[in-house]
């Protein structure tokens, strides 16, 4: 298909119909947009096109990638200041107990019971060793808990976990050379500039109608992603770094936050999560489906193992304890973007890339649903909708609308 507004519209369609099917499911925009994607190119190369969806020409990479650089830096810009300083030693252990557990557990797992190569091995770790931040946060925000100590400290959990995560994509996959050595001095220098000159700039420059502040966001995010990849690195290492340093500033700037997710949710990440989903290979999961199996049983067990003794070890008993690890337990959003990485780097194979993000879309959605449905603790709920817990929609929060 060479007609670009004609491709355009395909896509776009596409990313409409996921979000519709999310409305009516109640379910992740996210996930829709990968299962959309998923089939949109099985029936496409099955009925019309032997190319599919294109998800490789060079404008849908460069959307797709610019969408998965701007939703990393909202993440880490959602990170609670406050709530960190008082809670950053129970974020620490709990958000490295569920980075490490799953990290090392799916390594081994890949490697010996599924004879992966090592890099192949070490990719999965990585890929299954994350958090969903999309999908707690709309959790918290549906039932309330953002806006409680209780869900704060699950969101600062998943922070560090994630943070494990970046750390660990970039330290064994990048090659370290002199290029490394400048990349890393370079990011020290800006990211300790950032909580200073932001601010500055922002009083001095911001309130325009041309938008000056996004601006300004995104040529920080693509200038320091030119350099990562300069230095044989991933564009969404820094910017996840970027958004935590300016959690302070431009976090809590609601306008412009909303701003932003404006652009990301309604442009840029629908190319990102439908072509995720389009390199799915759902002929490679119908020939081994306990593959994926074992896999998901890996992620889910080594993140328990260690994560619901480290949380009752700070005294979360009962329903708290059992619905803060299976909230810990999720993933989507930097799973798949580490296993994007590992295939477009051939470090895994399409089939393995398949079982990942299959085995990723499945822990973003059971731990979140048996999480609402079974070990809901509704006496930490606020007030009002501790009233209202027979509703609906508090056994509907499974994994919500992406905030």
């Amino acid at each position: 298909m060479t007609n670009t507004w004609a491709l355009s519209a395909l896509w776009v369609g596409l990313a409409l119909a996921a979000t519709l099917l999310a409305i009516w499911f109640r379910i992740s925009t996210a996930l829709t947009e990968i299962v959309v994607g998923t089939g949109a190119q099985l029936v496409v190369v099955a009925f019309f096109v032997q190319g599919g969806l294109l998800g490789n020409t060079q404008w849908i990479t460069f959307l797709a990638g610019t969408g998965a650089i701007v939703l990393t830096f909202l993440a880490g810009a959602e990170l609670d200041p406050t709530i960190f300083k008082t809670k950053w030693r129970e974020a620490l252990v709990i958000g490295l107990a569920g980075f490490s557990g799953p990290f090392l557990g799916c390594t081994a797992i890949a490697h010996f019971v599924l004879h992966w190569s090592i890099m192949s091995s070490w990719l999965c770790g990585v890929a299954l060793s994350t958090t969903s931040i999309a999908v707690v946060y709309s959790v918290m925000l549906e039932l309330g808990f953002n806006v409680t100590e209780y869900g704060k400290s699950i969101l600062a959990a998943c922070f560090i976990n994630d943070l494990g995560t970046v750390i660990a994509l970039g330290l064994i996959f990048s090659p370290f050379t002199i290029k490394t050595l400048i990349f890393i001095a370079v990011s020290v220098a800006v990211f300790a500039a950032l909580p200073f000159l932001t601010p500055w700039f922002f009083r001095k420059y911001g309130g325009r109608v041309s938008e000056i502040e996004a601006k300004y966001i995104l040529f920080l995010l693509f200038a320091m992603g030119g350099l990562a990849v300069w230095a044989g690195s991933e564009a969404v290492l820094p910017a996840y770094m970027i958004g935590m340093v300016l959690a302070g500033t431009v976090g809590k700037d609601h306008l412009l936050i909303r701003r932003l997710r404006t652009l990301t949710f309604g442009l840029l990440t629908p190319f990102y999560f439908i072509r995720a989903g389009s390199f799915v290979s759902v002929p490679a999961l119908i020939a081994a489906p306990f593959t994926m199996l074992i896999l998901f049983l890996a992620k889910m067990l080594t993140k328990a193992a260690v994560v619901f003794p480290a949380v009752r070890a700070h005294r979360y008993e009962g329903n708290s304890g059992t619905y803060y690890t299976l909230m810990m337990s999720t993933g989507l959003t930097f799973g798949t973007i580490s296993a994007l990485f590992g295939l477009s780097h051939n470090i895994i194979t399409p089939a393995q890339y398949s079982y990942l993000v299959g085995t990723v879309i499945a822990s973003a959605v059971i731990p979140t649903v048996i999480a609402n449905s079974f070990f809901l603790p509704h006496h930490l709920l606020p007030h009002a909708l501790t009233s209202k817990k027979s509703e609906p929609a508090v056994q509907r929060a499974a994994v919500a609308e992406e905030v």
